[in-house]
């Protein structure tokens, strides 16, 4: 019996429009699907539908989803809730968002067994925590399960969520962008462990990413998506060396990112100079000794691996580090390192873009609120003017206008990370700070950002630019510094 067959799945909006439509797919044991598409093209509509859930507003208007021969759209309640982690399981794209805060790490695999595996003894409950721990690559002792999720590096806090996944020995598991936010080292060591996982235990797995060099290495086949619905679905080897749709083409090409062209921009005057950095958690050194400098239209690519000290570089420099010490020189003149203690004019000049878009951006203001609170405190503007601004600053980024009345909720993650990018922009900022935000974005949005961001530094901007994605490298950087 497959593991998963996906008959005619159709979701639609309350208005009747359909997100995702005509979806038919099947996978068999230890098979992996590779699911891409451009952002807002349904890719994590039809993840979620494959648990029987949808976000407000919408609904599963028709067709089936067979989990070993069960129909997951027609359980309810208790029969629903125990087949999602039972047969069906899902890891999403961001883990601190999932993981109990207040929950230990040993507290949230032992309430998961608890609820799907109740007939399991309590010595065998202990083993299968113990080999789930071992096959995701994580420790078992308790120095490591007694801490709270913030207390791990994202790549362990990612490999939690996987173990949670897999504990209950699923049918398929989901794959909602799990490692975007992890550097290269890191999600190459998850990705082994998921593929070794999938093999061993006959999971079939779709895998929902923007990434294409990683679908190419870890599915079997790959499925793409546009505008709701599939326009090609292939081999793997096959798509990647000849794609047959032109929607897929485009979506190959626009991932060859091209190398910058190195300018000489030693005769640029500095403007951002930085001497002895150090930061500190509670009083333990993570950032020490860092010295660097960037001049006017310069990108900086600040690299590492997890855990590196490279957002807690970045949050020093705009002066959101709570423990830091050293010399900061803006345009020639004192930068405070307390965001509080700069002047209007720094503060308006220096701008930070965050690598989670959900959590910068307020849930309760519409994107237009978004945009037009800097634009309001920096500029005094309103009215026509203020809404001509906004739309200005939507189509810089590749939006459309009628965005601009979407709250954050109803957003794809790449149009979030558009938005906090746009917001960075109307203030006219010397300097951007930017913290993996290409890191959500599908190739074709990520060219054009990366395309617009070097628009700007031909301009005079200088970007500080903190990545673990080597190709956004390659094709932005001037110089690399690598923290270790």
């Amino acid at each position: 019996m497959m593991p998963l067959r996906v008959q005619d799945l159709r979701v639609q909006l309350d208005s009747g429009k359909a997100v995702v439509a005509d979806i038919h797919f099947e996978l068999n044991p230890g098979e992996i699907l590779g699911l891409v598409g451009e952002s807002g093209s349904g890719k994590t509509t039809l993840a979620t539908a494959l648990l029987g859930h949808v976000r407000k507003g919408a609904r599963i208007s028709g067709g089936q989803v067979l989990v070993a021969g069960t129909d997951l759209l027609g359980l309810q309640g208790e029969a629903l809730r125990q087949a999602r982690g039972g047969v069906i399981a899902y890891i999403p794209q961001d883990p601190a968002m999932a993981l109990n805060p207040a929950l230990r790490i040993l507290g949230q695999l032992q309430e998961t067994l608890a609820a799907h595996a109740p007939q399991l003894s309590r010595e065998a409950r202990q083993q299968r925590l113990r080999d789930t721990l071992q096959q995701v690559g994580l420790p078992d002792d308790q120095g490591f399960l007694r801490r709270f999720a913030h207390q791990l590096s994202g790549g362990q806090q990612q490999r939690v969520l996987l173990a949670l996944a897999f504990i209950l020995r699923p049918q398929v598991v989901v794959l909602d962008e799990p490692t975007t936010a992890l550097d290269v080292t890191t999600q190459a060591h998850f990705l082994a462990a998921l593929r070794q996982l999938c093999k061993t235990q006959g999971v079939a797995a779709v895998y929902v990413s923007h990434d294409l060099g990683v679908v190419e290495s870890l599915a079997d086949r790959v499925m793409v998506l546009y505008a709701g619905r599939v326009v090609e679905c292939a081999e793997t080897a096959q798509l990647f060396r000849q794609p047959q749709h032109p929607y897929s083409q485009r979506l190959l090409a626009a991932a060859r990112l091209a190398a910058r062209p190195l300018e000489d921009l030693s005769q640029q005057p500095l403007l951002l100079e930085v001497d002895e950095l150090a930061v500190s958690y509670a009083g333990r050194r993570v950032v020490a000794g860092v010295n660097l400098h960037v001049r006017r239209g310069e990108c900086l690519a600040v690299v590492g691996a997890s855990g590196s000290g490279k957002s807690s570089v970045s949050r020093a420099l705009v002066g959101l580090a709570q423990e830091a010490a050293g010399r900061l020189r803006f345009a020639g003149a004192p930068l405070s390192l307390a965001v509080g203690a700069r002047s209007s004019e720094q503060r308006r000049r220096i701008q930070y873009i965050f690598q989670n878009p959900l959590r910068a951006l307020n849930p309760r203001h519409t994107v237009a609120q978004s945009l037009a609170t800097p634009l309001r405190h920096f500029f005094g503007l309103s009215g026509a003017a203020l809404r001509e601004r906004i739309e200005l600053a939507l189509t810089r980024v590749a939006l459309p206008v009628a965005i601009a009345d979407a709250y954050p909720g109803s957003l794809s993650g790449g149009e979030r990370q558009r938005v906090a990018i746009a917001r960075a922009l109307v203030c006219e900022p010397r300097l951007l700070i930017c913290d993996e935000i290409t890191s959500a974005l599908d190739v074709s949005v990520q060219a054009s950002i990366l395309e617009l961001l070097r628009g700007l530094q031909a301009e005079g901007m200088a970007l500080v630019f903190v990545t673990h994605d080597l190709n956004v490298v390659r094709a932005i950087a001037d110089r690399v510094m690598t923290l270790e």
